[in-house]
């Protein structure tokens, strides 16, 4: 049994298709309100804040996959990430099931120095100290023997469905509706995005591949890195329109923020849109050179495009 922990979001969606295509129907799909995604999923309704639920939905697992997401909310991170990263330490220990844990970059300093997987931890804000605490929970459970496992990490996300990141609310969503693109800072400097599908396939991949464990992994991007000004062309010959689109300057950001609490929230990774972002993903390219990544052309097309 392959366990995903965080089902319903587009991670999780993704995952239990590459999962159900390329590696096992015995899949279970963990959240408060779980759906079948794949006809022979099993269905577990359980909050990860709640250590005997998490230990509950992973009984029976080989292989558990940690995807849950939480609302961009400092306080929220900082409350209930630390809560849910022991509930799933516990429980994967418990069960002696392995653990693949989807991680994000905000603990990397906001720089245009190359990320690779030894990168330091240099958070900017409460959202990357929350990532980088349970980030090191983690790696202590690992130092220790306390659990087998392995850290998948992404940059930002763009792709279709339920995808949810600054990219996609501010860009690319807005393009397909017709309407004005909100660009953070500039539009001059390269962007490291992964395609959604992309992650999710390549973490089922480590996932199962036993020599994998027990390391970091940078999920597979298109090299090609593009500025928002270069997205937004794409966009242009994709929707065969104009697409029109204001860079929002770090005093329109304050002021914004002043009035919409998610805009607020976005605060702290504003330095990354002031500098080229440059995640490497070399390692895994090695270790699997058959892997297809999906490029921006390819992946904006699809997100647009999508019904």
């Amino acid at each position: 049994m392959q366990t995903i922990l965080g089902a319903s979001g587009q991670i999780g969606t993704e995952l239990a298709k590459a999962l159900y295509q390329e590696h096992t129907h015995a899949i279970r799909l963990v959240s408060r309100n779980p759906i079948k995604i794949n006809p022979t999923d099993e269905l577990v309704s359980a909050d990860l804040l709640n250590a005997e639920q998490t230990l509950d939905a992973v009984a029976g697992s080989s292989i558990v996959y940690f995807t849950a997401g939480l609302p961009i909310d400092s306080a929220i991170w900082e409350q209930q990430w630390p809560i849910m990263m022991a509930n799933v330490i516990k429980a994967c220990a418990a069960h002696k099931a392995k653990l693949v844990y989807f991680d994000n970059t905000y603990m990397y300093e906001q720089s245009n120095v190359p990320q690779t997987e030894d990168a330091p931890f240099k958070p900017y804000g409460a959202k990357g100290r929350a990532r980088a605490q349970i980030t090191t929970m983690l790696l202590d459970a690992i130092d220790r023997g306390v659990v087998e496992a392995m850290i998948c990490r992404a940059p930002e996300f763009y792709g279709p469905g339920k995808t949810q990141s600054i990219t996609n609310a501010t860009v690319l969503d807005k393009l397909r509706a017709n309407q004005k693109a909100m660009v953070f800072l500039r539009d001059d400097t390269l962007r490291t995005l992964i395609y959604t599908p992309d992650a999710s396939r390549a973490m089922a991949l480590l996932g199962n591949t036993e020599d994998a464990y027990n390391q970091t992994w940078h999920l597979p991007c298109d090299d090609n890195r593009q500025t928002y000004k270069e997205v937004i062309a794409i966009a242009e010959q994709v929707l065969a329109r104009p697409c029109n689109y204001k860079v929002l300057k770090k005093w329109q950001h304050s002021l914004v923020s002043l009035f919409n609490k998610q805009v607020r929230e976005t605060q702290e990774l504003l330095p990354r849109y002031t500098t080229d972002n440059i995640f490497v993903s070399d390692k895994f390219k090695a270790r699997f050179p058959d892997f297809v990544v999906t490029s921006y052309e390819q992946g904006i097309r699809s997100t647009l495009l999508q019904k």
